[in-house]
């Protein structure tokens, strides 16, 4: 693994916390959640005029053409600001597979709108009792078109998308991901309310007719492998914004351990609570390194997989232990809304559950170990 950000990363990463520095402070977190906003639009707009948001667009449609790696530094950023920016859904789940399996005309008709922040977008493909890329969700053919039938659910920025990524049964067998207009008759958006704040969104596909130029690679592509392709970068971007969240919480845990006094000394100077301090800044660092070394060997197009489970196994374990440790420290302060920390500490959380449980990162890397 190379540790060095090249210039246009480490660009990448100045613009996105210039931006989010500017735009994402607490007073305007608070309001937007006053508001009832799911989306910083502001702030979205910003970063697609910085060429944040269309930095893994090819050049050729509107964007900058860089690798995965300067997406990764930039969620980085976000999950720092605790920022609702839909840079992971648009740009990773919508753009980047798009540019990679997406026919000329797709790629034409699609990435110049992802890549300026005019198009949002999202991937729908998780179902209930099945994995993602072994989908019930069926395509029909149907006189020249597709019909798609089916229900996906928990998919993350869906209610404010405009357009979606749906894998589906093909008639023969086979899977295929379509590029949907969320706008399309028949399909139908309900959010579901999570207790970590975060709402996602429920789509009911009943009869929703879409082109043949709607199937992502005019058919040629595996649409499994098209899934897994999300599937992995996804993962790692939450990666990403979790080292970004750990982060944010132990400099605030660090800041008020320091100027919170307790029997005429600051709190920071007690045993258990610089022990605790200690052993969170361990763990922050192996979620940080662990995230960057899956992120960089996605980005240098080399086999990750493994990598990918050690980066998903310490984000969730590692991140769970962080944020509870920094509310702790805090106290009542911790789970005062009127403080910052509260906010990371449900987006650690929703990162945590959306990339599954601790154990489950172990077994996924105890089989990968046995195979070889």
């Amino acid at each position: 693994m190379d540790f060095e950000l090249g210039e246009e990363e480490q660009a990448i990463r100045d613009l996105t916390a210039q931006v989010l520095d500017d735009m994402s402070s607490h007073e305007r977190l608070k309001a937007l959640v006053a508001e009832g906003d799911h989306v910083d639009r502001k702030a979205w707009a910003a970063l697609a005029g910085t060429g944040v948001a269309g930095a893994i667009v090819p050049e050729a449609h509107g964007g900058l053409g860089l690798g995965f790696l300067a997406i990764a530094v930039a969620l980085e950023e976000v999950g720092r600001h605790a920022s609702p920016v839909p840079l992971l859904t648009t740009a990773v789940m919508g753009a980047m597979p798009i540019a990679a399996y997406g026919t000329e005309s797709q790629q034409a008709s699609w990435l110049p709108g992802l890549a300026d922040g005019s198009v949002l977008a999202c991937a729908a493909f998780a179902e209930d009792g099945t994995d993602p890329d072994e989908p019930t969700t069926s395509a029909r053919a149907d006189n020249g078109a597709f019909t798609l039938d089916g229900t996906k659910v928990l998919v993350a920025g869906g209610l404010d998308a405009d357009v979606a990524l749906v894998p589906a049964r093909l008639d023969r067998g086979e899977v295929g991901v379509f590029i949907v207009p969320t706008g399309a008759d028949g399909l139908k958006r309900l959010a579901v309310e999570v207790t970590t704040g975060r709402p996602e969104a429920r789509f009911e596909l009943s009869g929703v007719r879409v082109g043949v130029d709607a199937l992502l690679g005019g058919g040629v592509s595996d649409g499994a492998e098209i899934v897994r392709f999300i599937e992995r970068h996804a993962n790692v971007g939450l990666c990403m914004m979790m080292a970004g969240a750990a982060r944010a919480a132990i400099e605030m845990t660090a800041g008020y351990a320091k100027q919170r006094h307790q029997f005429d000394r600051p709190i920071a100077t007690f045993q258990a609570v610089s022990q605790r301090a200690g052993d969170s800044y361990i763990d922050s660092e192996a979620i940080w390194l662990t995230a960057y070394q899956a992120a960089w060997r996605l980005s240098a197009g080399l086999p990750a997989d493994r990598e990918i489970a050690i980066a998903k196994y310490w984000a969730s374990e590692g991140g769970f232990r962080v944020v509870h440790a920094a509310v702790h420290v805090h106290g009542g302060v911790g789970v005062d809304r009127d403080y910052p920390l509260h906010r990371h500490f449900l987006a650690a959380r929703h990162m945590e559950l959306t990339l599954g449980h601790a154990e489950e990162q172990l077994a996924e890397l105890g089989r990968q170990i046995a195979a070889v």
